[in-house]
């Protein structure tokens, strides 16, 4: 089969060996598979991928040899492997989360050097983690479950209470993903800021009540303009709380993942702001501690989804209260990927990029 494979740093089309499914394993055709913000990094901080890898105790990329990316996929069913039920016919479509259960435990597919990811015509799932696609949804919206779930799983993680405003740093697809499920569980007003005029315009249509230039909007100060507490709230604070600003509680979003931002958040956040961490830097950063001390500054980390999240993620797509196709911005074959993580870097250009292998 043909794949676009990581190899050497670069991105490559080669063929490769049709992989066969084992115990509990379903072989599918992939039908889509969207390319991650996380790919691009990986393909340029591969090795610190594998460093985090040891340091939390899981199985490091082997970087000499062949990879290929790919998780956020939609496949259809082609053949099962020995000790599985076979509920859903050959030639469903279905989704999964990017893993397979084995006998040495839960194995992740698309930086795996022995699990092919989305980037090839054809991989293994496991049974047991099989979705079927609902109400006739195209595979390139049913792939974007994967990177709504991670929206769904940060604002899960925030411990909302109500009343809270929240300010979203960076509208890429992580970012829009956060507001869409804000907008879902209902709190607003939502601001969002990014600097693309594209992203800031997607932000609005799937959920951002106020978008922010940072170039000409200071996004912390639009945020307070839209936190301030009625007079009923004004009044109801404790004596040593009416001392300051007489603002909402704050959940702020980073959802950018470069060095720097995580210290511009402590320096714009107000006091007892509740920081969620999702865009993944896999960069050393520095922070000051001790701003977050003096504003008592809570940040929560975050990654991936519950298996729950992810099902739920896809049935939000299929009934239509996400607009997935919004975000997608182009759809190519293998050849085309190794172009496509540069298109990347132009988020005026492109936002979602959807990889159909058998085109």
């Amino acid at each position: 089969m043909r794949a676009a494979i990581f190899r050497n740093g670069e991105i490559v089309v080669d063929r490769m060996a049709e992989p066969k499914p084992g115990n509990g394993q379903v072989l599918v055709k992939t039908l889509a598979c969207g390319i991650c913000g996380s790919d691009l990094h990986a393909r340029q901080h591969a090795h610190r991928m594998v460093e985090m890898a040891r340091k939390t105790g899981r199985k490091p990329m082997d970087l000499t040899r062949d990879v290929v990316f790919g998780h956020e996929f939609c496949c259809e069913i082609v053949d099962y492997g020995p000790g599985t039920t076979r509920k859903l016919k050959s030639g469903t479509r279905v989704c999964s989360l990017p893993a397979l259960v084995t006998l040495q435990g839960i194995e992740g597919i698309g930086y795996s050097n022995e699990n092919v990811g989305g980037y090839a015509e054809a991989m293994l799932l496991s049974e047991a983690l099989l979705l079927e696609v609902p109400n006739g949804l195209a595979p390139e919206h049913a792939a974007l479950t994967e990177p709504l779930a991670v929206g769904v799983h940060a604002v899960a993680k925030a411990n909302i209470q109500g009343g809270e405003v929240p300010l979203v740093i960076g509208c890429g697809p992580v970012g829009l993903a956060v507001i869409a499920a804000l907008r879902i569980r209902g709190l607003h007003p939502i601001v969002a800021a990014d600097y693309s005029p594209a992203q800031r315009a997607l932000a609005a249509k799937l959920g951002a009540d106020i978008v922010v230039d940072p170039l000409k909007s200071q996004p912390y100060a639009t945020w307070a303009e839209h936190a301030q507490m009625s007079e009923a709230e004004k009044a109801a604070r404790p004596p040593l709380q009416a001392m300051l600003p007489a603002l909402k509680p704050a959940i702020i979003f980073e959802c950018v993942g470069v060095p720097g931002l995580l210290q511009q958040v402590f320096e714009g956040a107000p006091r007892d702001a509740r920081i969620v961490v999702v865009g993944v830097c896999m960069e050393t950063d520095r922070s000051e501690p001790m701003l977050g001390i003096m504003k008592e500054l809570n940040v929560q980390y975050v990654l991936g989804y519950t298996p729950d999240e992810f099902a739920a993620s896809l049935r939000l797509i299929a009934e239509g209260q996400v607009d997935a196709a919004a975000m997608v911005t182009a759809e190519i074959g293998i050849d085309g990927v190794a172009k496509a993580f540069a298109d990347l870097a132009n988020p005026e250009v492109h936002t979602k990029i959807i990889v159909q292998p058998s085109r």
